[in-house]
């Protein structure tokens, strides 16, 4: 019995797992992320818990500067209960074309993929919550709108579970 329900939620999970970015491969504008992610960006964006209702706001200025195949992107967050934090992101392009990002409180390193204008992005935020850290899975989905936009949605989950969604539109300079 034990068995089967193992069987039962190792299926119930496989069946939510998310496709990939290679759907996207025909999809224009193409994303090149050190063209994009090159300048000044104005973001502005939203945290929505499970069911739904927003429960931050805020506003991100991002610096962005590439050298070689590395990049880094100097986020400066406004939230809207008036506090202000910052990350400071490190990008490498790999040989495959993929990326690899760390951050302070990023947990290990980010894994990037490209295909069209999208952008799947993976990573573990080390995210701080009434006094204590949880380490929260992220799966960001950025799509280039055109050459000046790009949105952003992300999905949050703890062991599985959903916590909730931020969503950003991104605006360059």
């Amino acid at each position: 019995m034990k068995l089967l329900c193992a069987v039962a939620l190792y299926l119930g999970l496989a069946g939510c797992a998310s496709t990939g970015v290679e759907q996207y491969r025909a999809e224009q504008p193409a994303l090149d992320l050190k063209t994009y992610l090159n300048g000044t960006l104005d973001a502005w964006g939203m945290f929505q818990g499970r069911s739904g209702e927003v429960q931050k706001r805020f506003q991100v200025v991002i610096e962005a500067k590439w050298e070689g195949d590395t990049g880094v992107l100097d986020e400066h967050f406004k939230w809207s209960d008036g506090t202000t934090s910052r990350r400071v992101w490190t990008l490498q392009r790999q040989a495959d074309g993929s990326y690899r990002g760390t951050a302070d409180d990023v947990v290990g390193e980010a894994i990037g993929e490209v295909a069209g204008n999208a952008l799947r992005w993976r990573y573990v935020l080390a995210l701080p919550v009434d006094g204590k850290v949880y380490h929260v899975d992220f799966d960001d989905w950025m799509f280039l709108m055109d050459d000046k936009v790009m949105l952003n949605r992300s999905y949050m989950s703890k062991w599985g579970f959903n916590l909730g969604e931020v969503t950003l539109t991104f605006v360059k300079r």
